[in-house]
């Protein structure tokens, strides 16, 4: 089971127990079957899973109470560990058996212990693409569109493209790809163009600028490499803010893909000024490319 896939074009999906799981297994299947490439899941259990509320030690004060007390945290412990262990087992193989079934070659799965920004991160070589959920486990299910805490994280910690997916699978047939006109939107179109994933696809080129026109002649030298790289390519520039018109356009026209670039300043200025990435992410309830 856990074998490594000795592959430098891997799609990496990144799972846990949520009802994200099955879509985002949907999503890397789909991926690596236009990519031609082998899939393999990955599954982070928590280092240090939090003890239940109703555990309570604090009557067990004294030194022969203290060290059974150790003795009995440390058994369950390694209790929950081995149960988690074998529920992330049977969990992998059947989100391995799914992709299968959707016509994937090779297929494979991982489980670590550790921290999931870390492990992604360590991870990465030989990924060509990582998949995963807007939300995860610890996530509320109350918004499609609410963003889990680790996205932001492991978007800027991977150099790899990211596909962040809702929770409903639907396969992409209209790709949106928003164009800024900065140095990360340009080399996003030579990695669109170099990569099978989107091949075959409509591709819509939208830029939207406060100034319209402001990035015409970027946007028409994007159209025409995706043209002379075999795509079929339009775009179009819309004034506004990127989120509302880009969200409007995914609405409107019926695109089920967006591709942007991801996160081009630090996560301090994000902080202090806002991000473009995390505001589009959070306005759009369809599957996202994030390229570096």
């Amino acid at each position: 089971m856990n074998k490594t896939i000795d592959n430098d074009n891997k799609v990496l999906a990144c799972v846990d127990q949520s009802p994200f799981a099955a879509t985002v297994a949907d999503y890397a299947a789909w991926a690596a079957r236009r990519m031609g490439a082998p899939l393999e899941f990955l599954h982070v259990i928590d280092r240090h899973p939090a003890l239940g509320k109703e555990q309570d030690h604090s009557g067990a004060i004294g030194p022969g109470a203290q060290e059974a007390l150790l003795n009995q945290l440390s058994s369950d412990d390694e209790q929950r560990s081995r149960a988690a262990r074998e529920a992330g087992r049977v969990f992998l193989l059947q989100l391995r058996d799914r992709a299968l079934a959707a016509g994937v070659a090779q297929v494979d799965t991982r489980q670590r212990h550790g921290d999931v920004e870390e492990t992604l991160s360590s991870q990465q070589d030989g990924t060509r693409l990582a998949v995963l959920g807007r939300r995860g486990q610890a996530a509320a299910a109350d918004s499609q569109k609410s963003l889990g805490g680790h996205v932001e994280w492991v978007v800027r910690s991977l150099q790899r493209p990211i596909l962040a997916v809702p929770a409903q699978y639907r396969e992409p047939s209209r790709v949106l790809i928003a164009f800024d006109g900065s140095a990360i939107t340009r080399r996003a179109i030579d990695t669109i163009t170099a990569n099978p994933l989107l091949k075959g696809l409509p591709l819509h080129l939208l830029s939207a600028a406060d100034t319209p026109g402001s990035h015409q002649k970027a946007l028409d030298s994007a159209q025409e490499t995706l043209r002379q790289a075999g795509f079929d390519v339009t775009a179009g520039s819309v004034p506004g803010k990127p989120a509302v018109v880009i969200d409007e356009a995914i609405r409107t026209e019926g695109f089920d893909l967006l591709v942007m670039g991801a996160y081009s300043h630090s996560p301090l200025r994000s902080w202090l000024f806002g991000s473009n990435t995390t505001a589009l992410l959070r306005a759009t309830f369809v599957p996202t490319l994030l390229l570096r």
